[in-house]
């Protein structure tokens, strides 16, 4: 069964917006990525799939790296342009420059990094796998820097938010009586 985009089952995810950025044969370019995540602590992966037919997906072929910006809350808008565009067809490097949005040179890899992200991956390629009608890229991190006063982009049902941590985790007591439990029904591994 095919889990088409925009439909109310797809729209159900909650996802994080990774800012992607290349550079290759469609010069300096951005994605707004909702597909973005961190696989392996040791070694630091982090996952980006992308369609086929997208500049992106042209440019990380080229030049084997690519960067990740977590967007931040204020940065929708930078979503919101890089993800509603082309890169084959529009310079959003240019558009959001005109914007008052900023980048900057990546240390370790040759593209542009999102200033005022929340966290910004360069990344080497890694691995690249075929799936379905996208391809997952996976980078190795080779630098990372986080924005300790920025809080993340959220998007679910089409919508923007953020994450609010006001859900309370089972108190002590709680925990105590499901550990009781979970010791119960243990599995006998030795036999």
């Amino acid at each position: 069964m095919d889990l088409a985009w925009g439909d109310e089952k797809t729209r159900q995810f909650i996802t994080n917006v990774g800012l992607v950025t290349s550079r290759g044969p469609f010069g300096d370019n951005i994605m707004a990525c909702e597909w973005t995540h961190h696989v392996s602590y040791s070694p630091g992966l982090v996952a980006v799939c992308i369609g086929p037919g997208k500049a992106t997906h042209a440019n990380i072929k080229s030049s084997k790296e690519f960067g990740i910006g977590l967007a931040s809350t204020e940065q929708a808008a930078i979503s919101s342009i890089a993800g509603g565009n082309t890169g084959s067809e529009v310079d959003k490097i240019k558009v959001l420059k005109e914007f008052g949005y900023r980048f900057s040179q990546a240390k370790k890899i040759n593209a542009l990094m999102v200033e005022g992200a929340v966290l910004n991956l360069e990344c080497k390629l890694f691995k690249e796998i075929p799936l379905g009608d996208h391809t997952m890229f996976v980078g190795e991190v080779v630098e990372a820097s986080i924005n300790q006063d920025k809080r993340p982009l959220a998007l679910h049902g089409g919508k923007y938010g953020q994450v609010v941590h006001d859900i309370q985790k089972p108190s002590q007591n709680d925990r105590d009586k499901i550990s009781a439990v979970i010791a119960k029904y243990r599995k006998n591994m030795t036999g």
